[in-house]
């Protein structure tokens, strides 16, 4: 996992690219043309750099929730992210000790939030993203038996691709407002993250419920990560035996390991 952190008062500027593939092969022999869009954003009054990215099934609703956070509004439209598309917000972060005392440290934090298509037919896509997301919000619908169901080969899915085995993820049972369509329990969800060790919220893209609380906390889980690459000591070499360093992060970057 790496954190992208400017070198004392030099600020970096931040080169954003949407990812994309042209003539992606779909099934049936057809392809997909997508254009390649770069933007480039000059301010990098930031301290940290933090993508995450919102994983499930097509339609649990990941391009509201990121929305309703980044904008605080919510697009009753339905429109189906088609590849990879993203959102950005910057915040200030607070650490905090495991107490949950802070520390009186404060970090101002580039979120990028990148937001994934659900259709199997763009998965090699969206699987390559994996390994260069920090944190990952994995989303299902409450009112959708099947896309709960399906977190699992989506925890596989991640599990494969991501950083490590054991990436920082908060499960995300998304469409609480809609109570009376409601086919997955909360019990169910609960047992099912605690069997996974991962924080569990019920969300609502439409109200905003729990939204920000879900972000923060899969933030809190990559900044606590982070924080403990860093103070960890480095590996030195056993004497005599000719053995190096692990790894060396090169400058600019930060490097955690699972």
């Amino acid at each position: 996992m790496t954190a992208h952190k400017p070198m004392g008062d030099v600020r970096l500027g931040l080169l954003v690219v949407y990812f994309s593939i042209i003539n992606l092969p779909l099934p049936g022999g057809s392809s997909y043309l997508v254009d390649i869009v770069v933007i480039t954003m000059t301010d990098g009054d930031y301290d940290y750099l933090i993508k995450l990215l919102a994983l499930g099934d097509s339609g649990v609703g990941k391009t509201t929730f990121l929305y309703r956070y980044t904008d605080n509004k919510f697009n009753p439209k339905f429109i189906t992210t088609v590849g990879i598309d993203f959102r950005e917000k910057r915040v200030v972060y607070t650490a905090s000790n495991p107490n949950g005392t802070t520390t009186g440290k404060t970090f101002k934090v580039h979120l990028q939030l990148w937001d994934t298509a659900g259709q199997e037919r763009f998965r090699s896509l969206t699987t390559a993203f994996f390994r260069d997301a920090m944190g990952f919000l994995l989303m299902f619908d409450l009112t959708s038996q099947q896309s709960f169901l399906n977190v699992r080969n989506w925890m596989s899915q991640l599990q494969a691709n991501a950083y490590c085995e054991n990436p920082d993820i908060v499960l995300v049972g998304n469409k609480a407002d809609l109570a009376d369509q409601r086919e997955v329990q909360e019990k169910q969800a609960k047992e099912l993250a605690d069997k996974y060790g991962i924080p569990y919220f019920e969300t609502s893209a439409a109200t905003g419920a729990e939204v920000d609380k879900a972000v923060i906390t899969l933030l809190d889980l990559v900044m606590k990560r982070m924080e403990q690459c860093v103070d960890k000591p480095p590996v030195e070499p056993a004497n005599g035996n000719g053995a190096t360093k692990l790894s060396e992060a090169p400058p600019n970057e930060k490097k955690c390991a699972c």
